[in-house]
This record gives structure tokens, C-alpha cells and sequence, in this order.
């Protein structure tokens, strides 16, 4: 008998690879044959820094398989000179990458393996269009929070007040939340913004919810069961909490499934092992993901504040597209200061990290996926977030959460977080007042997080029903084409 055929397709960006990917293996693991689709650009990119199967093999996880095949958005695969223009890409995956998406979803059935269900994210938006034109059930997956999602929902359903262009400075009040003042509202939602593609992008999710039979969530219920109680009674389709996705496949009978990652870089050689050299909940790690960059200015403040603690520390810093023209990087002087004291690396594996027990605090710019990982592995944050939902993340990691600091609100504030502050946030964590409740409320969250996607647990039980729903949808389609 033919394993069922589930197409996932992520945006072509890390915090999207990933939660996405992890869904994928997830599936495949259920027993289900998982297709996961992003551009070919960033299939070249995985594949140069972590090897995945090529697109005429798939890997054995769980009961189910995993394969991989991408589609064009037009541009030469290795060249990203035309990527760096965000407004100019979501036009290319719109038009050419909606077309070429088409073809390969037209080809699965061509070849035997037709598509069952389609899973996709909210900024990609005009996939649900292909799966309803080919009459594909289609699920979401939400790649940030409950409450972020509510957000959104009440701006695009106009059913409360938001800061606007007259109102700049308007708290927000949904149900199932706390008050959200101005600079705490998903940035892309405020008058303010530089980024209003992306903003109606994922809007356009929303106009097209109605075509989703599901709509997941990498959180958990114990975490946002406030929010979630609030949503129930929108019009919807169902709302189910998965995650976190990075911890569902832990423990499990799959020993592939941990070999296929979705780094677009590969992983500095070396940081588990000097973070093994470190005394226990002594480092501070510190990363702003894939696509922040702090300006020069605050670079060197954070650098300075940072050698001020006295800490040793991990810090990623990536370096730029060699497309952007900007100066990113460590002051001068910096390494020769912070010789023995620290690592700096392009790019490393954040979960086994933020795993580590010499790891005291983890600074971040509190992407939703940063969010989770550091939430649920008993670590404290000082919160920097820039912008997105960044600043609604920070601040229900440090208000609602209760795990750790707020160091500075998001891009928007034009005020220089000085060394000072750098270094009495991170101390304040690591060493101060506030360590031993941030720890005790992270480690809290852990345990909720590993009761949840066990057996039997909140995120469980959800992920068990999607797949025997999506198993269901396949068999009455079936069934329709033998009647017919």
C-alpha cells in the first residue's frame, strides 16, 4: 500500500527552513511520505552545508520516508545579488516561483506519489492557491506564537484599535492578552514600518485561512493555553499547538531523522567541545540569527560591554551577504582583547548549545524559532529583539515568562544600548538578582515543554489527530476516484 503523500513548502529563509523541515520529519516519522520544498537557491545552499539527499532519494525516518525537491524563482541558483531586495523576491516567488511550484506539484502525480495534503507558512502565502486549483487539502503551519497569530488576526479582521499614523503611540488590548504597548505590537503592524511587503504578506495568509483545514502551531498549550482559550471561539479552522518542533522527534525510534538539518551554513567545528572545557552555567551565548545585523556602533558596544563581564562566551556572528555593503563586524582590537576568554564563530548548532550546561544566558534577537529552543531548554534570555514579532516575543520571554531581561525594545529605538548596559543586563541574568527566578522559571517551562510532546501530551495528541486526519482526507479522495 502507498504511503500517504504530504507536500510541505517553506519560504526561502532559516526561521522558516527549520520549523518547517522539523514538521517534515515529524510526519515522516508518523509513518507518512514527506515531500519538503523550498527554492532551489536554498536547496544549494543546505546541500553544500549539510549534505541532504538529493531529489531522487529519500530517507528512511520513523515509518515514513523523507525526500527533497525544489522549485526556480527564476534566478541562477548560486547567485543571491537579486535576493537581497526583499520586496523584488516575494514578487519573484509570487510570479515565477508560484509557476514553477505548480509544475512540481503536477509532477508528483505524474510519477506516481499525487500530493494528499499540502502544508505551507504564511509567507508563502499563494501556495494554498495551487493546492485549492488542484484540489489539495492544505494546512498552515504558524511559525511564530498564539499570541502573535491573535495579533494578527484582530488587525486583518479590523476587531481592535492598533497603532496608526495618527495614533502612533496606541496600546493594544485582545482578549487572552496582556496589554501590548506600542513598541511591543508585531512590527510589521505598525504605522512606523519600513517593511509593509512583508506585513501584507503574511496578512494574505489570513485572507486565505478559509482554504486550511488545519493550522498548526509550533508552541505548545501549556505555554499559551490563555490565548488559545480566547481563539476558540473565532471563526477558525482548527487551531492545534505542535511543538516545540525541535524537541518531538528527542527519544524517538527514527536514527535519521537528526542527520537531515536545514542549515544554510555550515556549523563551526569546535563549540561543543569548548563549551565541554567551561565551568558549569558560566557562558553566555550570544546570536541574532540569520538575518539581524546590529549596526557598527552598537557592535562595538556590545562587543566592549560583553569582555566587561568577565564571562567567557560563544558568539555567532555571521558575517553579511558579500551582496550587502555594510560593516557589521567586531571593533578593531576586539579578539586580540578577548584571547582566551571566548569564541567567536560564523555559525554553530544552536540546539545542542543552548543544551549545554556550561551555558548561563543566551542573548537573542527572540525569533520565535530562538524563542522556543532557548524557552524549553532551562535557559535564560536577555532579550534584544529588532524587529517583527521579535519585540512581542521579548516581551512575553521576560514579562509573562518570567526568563530573564529586556536589554533593549527593537530597531525602531534609535538609542545606542551602551557597554554598561550590555554588560549589567548579561550580569544581572548570569550572576545577579534575577538569576535564580529566570532559571527556576526556565527549567519550569522545560518540563511543560517534555510533558507536551510526549506520549499522550498536549502537542502529542494534536500532531496524532492531524495525521490521522490527513490519512482520512486521502482515503475519501480515494475513494471518490474509484467511484467516479
Amino acid at each position: 500500500m502507498k504511503m500517504v503523500h504530504v507536500l510541505v513548502v517553506s519560504f526561502p529563509g532559516q526561521g522558516h527552513v527549520n520549523p518547517l523541515l522539523r514538521l517534515a520529519k515529524l510526519l515522516a516519522s508518523e509513518g507518512l511520505l514527506v515531500t519538503f520544498s523550498t527554492t532551489e537557491s536554498i536547496g544549494h545552499m543546505m546541500k553544500k552545508a549539510t549534505n541532504i539527499p538529493g531529489t531522487c532519494s529519500a530517507t528512511p525516518i520513523g515509518q515514513g520516508q523523507l525526500r527533497f525537491e525544489f522549485f526556480s524563482d527564476g534566478w541562477p541558483a548560486d547567485d543571491n545579488s537579486k535576493r537581497q531586495d526583499i520586496d523584488g523576491l516575494l514578487h519573484r516567488l509570487e510570479t515565477v516561483g508560484k509557476e514553477s511550484f505548480t509544475c512540481l506539484v503536477k509532477k508528483q502525480a505524474e510519477e506516481g506519489r499525487p500530493v494528499s495534503c499540502l502544508v505551507n507558512n504564511a509567507f508563502v502565502p499563494w501556495a494554498l492557491d495551487v493546492a485549492t486549483d488542484f484540489g489539495i487539502p492544505c494546512a498552515v503551519l504558524w511559525v511564530q506564537s498564539c499570541a502573535v497569530f491573535s495579533t494578527y488576526y484582530y488587525y486583518f479582521h479590523r476587531l481592535a484599535r492598533f497603532p496608526s499614523v495618527d495614533e502612533p503611540h496606541l496600546s493594544v488590548h485582545l482578549p487572552g492578552l496582556p496589554i501590548l504597548n506600542s513598541h511591543e505590537v508585531p512590527s510589521f503592524l505598525h504605522p512606523s514600518t519600513i517593511y509593509h511587503m512583508l506585513g501584507n504578506l503574511i496578512l494574505g495568509q489570513f485572507q486565505n485561512l478559509s482554504k486550511s483545514f488545519y493550522v498548526l502551531v509550533d508552541s505548545f498549550e501549556e505555554l499559551e493555553h490563555e490565548v488559545i482559550e480566547a481563539m476558540s471561539h473565532l471563526s477558525l479552522p482548527p487551531l492545534r499547538t505542535i511543538g516545540p518542533l525541535f524537541r518531538s522527534l528527542k527519544g524517538s525510534s527514527s536514527n535519521s531523522s537528526n542527520g537531515v538539518r536545514g542549515d544554510f551554513w555550515t556549523a563551526a567545528e569546535g563549540c561543543i567541545q569548548w563549551l565541554d572545557s567551561q565551568p558549569l552555567s558560566s557562558v553566555v551565548y550570544i546570536s541574532f540569527g540569520s538575518i539581524a545585523f546590529l549596526p557598527k556602533d552598537q557592535m562595538e558596544e556590545m562587543a566592549w560591554g560583553l569582555l566587561k563581564t568577565g564571562l567567557p562566551f560563544l558568539w555567532v556572528v555571521k558575517p553579511p551577504a558579500k551582496e550587502i555593503a555594510t560593516d557589521t563586524g567586531l571593533p578593531a582590537g576586539f579578539m586580540d582583547k578577548a584571547q582566551g576568554k571566548g569564541m567567536v564563530v560564523e555559525w554553530c548548532p544552536q540546539e545542542q548549545v543552548l543544551a549545554h550546561p556550561s551555558v548561563a544566558c543566551f542573548v537573542t534577537h527572540c525569533g520565535w524559532n530562538s524563542s522556543m529552543e532557548c524557552l524549553t531548554s532551562g535557559v535564560p534570555v536577555v532579550a534584544f529583539p529588532q524587529w517583527g514579532d521579535q519585540v512581542t516575543n521579548a516581551k512575553f520571554l521576560v514579562d509573562k515568562y518570567g526568563v530573564g531581561s529586556l536589554m533593549g525594545r527593537s530597531d525602531r529605538d534609535s538609542q545606542l544600548i551602551s557597554r554598561e548596559t550590555v554588560e549589567r543586563c548579561i550580569l544581572e541574568v548570569a550572576r545577579g538578582p534575577k538569576t535564580e527566578e529566570a532559571k527556576k522559571n526556565a527549567l519550569k517551562w522545560k518540563k511543560a515543554a517534555e510533558k507536551a510532546v510526549a506520549n499522550g501530551g498536549s502537542s502529542h495528541r494534536n500532531i496524532q489527530a492531524f495525521v490521522d486526519e490527513v490519512r482520512r482526507l486521502a482515503l475519501t479522495a480515494t475513494s471518490f476516484e474509484i467511484n467516479t
